[in-house]
């Protein structure tokens, strides 16, 4: 293990069962099926535990996480999204934990709800539920990426967009799904629920069934 740092969030046993912990919480809420969608929790200053590539999440266990280096360099069983969530944390050093699923409510919203390469989520009560936001009377612009294949060109198109518009909570892949972080598990996993619950309510007042 490498010596503590300040910038240390949690020890690698820790992270791993942080790991397991939000992917079995978006298994239960059926966000990740057919071994979609990944998973990651900050160990420190370099790296972070992360799924590997084709594990059912909904079943994870330690042997389905590895540790890997987001300051640079790759690991042979990392997914090919795993670009993404070490993007976040070169991005800013108080993201602890990042998600990535494929929730029908955030496919749907990137699909049906966007308008500028954003969905706009403004007025609800719920939107307090992000870190920072203490009031109703708001907005939040959720930046939509078209997808593609080529994840480090993607997150190259991510990291210009969110240096210029300010990270936020979270970005979606238009017909592909939500990313999502916080400072720890904890809050990522509420900032992922409060997307959820806010991308049902406004397709529903859409009319498009979620």
């Amino acid at each position: 293990m490498k010596n503590a740092n300040p910038r240390d969030l949690t020890s690698p046993d820790q992270a791993v069962a942080g790991v397991i912990a939000l992917a079995h919480h978006a298994g239960a809420k059926n966000w990740i099926p057919a071994t979609s969608g990944n998973f990651s929790v900050r160990i420190d200053a370099t790296d972070c535990a992360i799924t590997a590539s084709g594990s059912d999440k909904t079943k994870l266990t330690a042997d389905g996480v590895i540790r890997a280096p987001f300051a640079g360099g790759t690991h042979p069983r990392q997914s090919a999204e795993a670009p993404l969530h070490y993007l976040m944390y070169r991005l800013s050093p108080t993201i602890g934990a990042v998600t990535h699923v494929h929730a029908q409510p955030a496919v749907l919203a990137s699909l049906a709800l966007a308008k500028d390469s954003r969905v706009r989520i403004e007025g609800l009560e719920l939107l307090k539920a992000f870190s920072g936001v203490n009031t109703h009377e708001t907005h939040l612009d959720v930046p939509v990426f078209d997808n593609e294949q080529d994840m480090e060109a993607l997150a190259a198109r991510v990291e210009t967009r969110l240096k210029a518009d300010g990270l936020g909570w979270g970005f979606l892949l238009a017909g592909h799904g939500i990313y999502a972080w916080g400072k720890d598990v904890a809050e990522a996993l509420r900032h992922l629920d409060a997307f959820d619950y806010l991308f049902t309510l406004m397709l529903k007042l859409r009319g498009v069934p979620a």
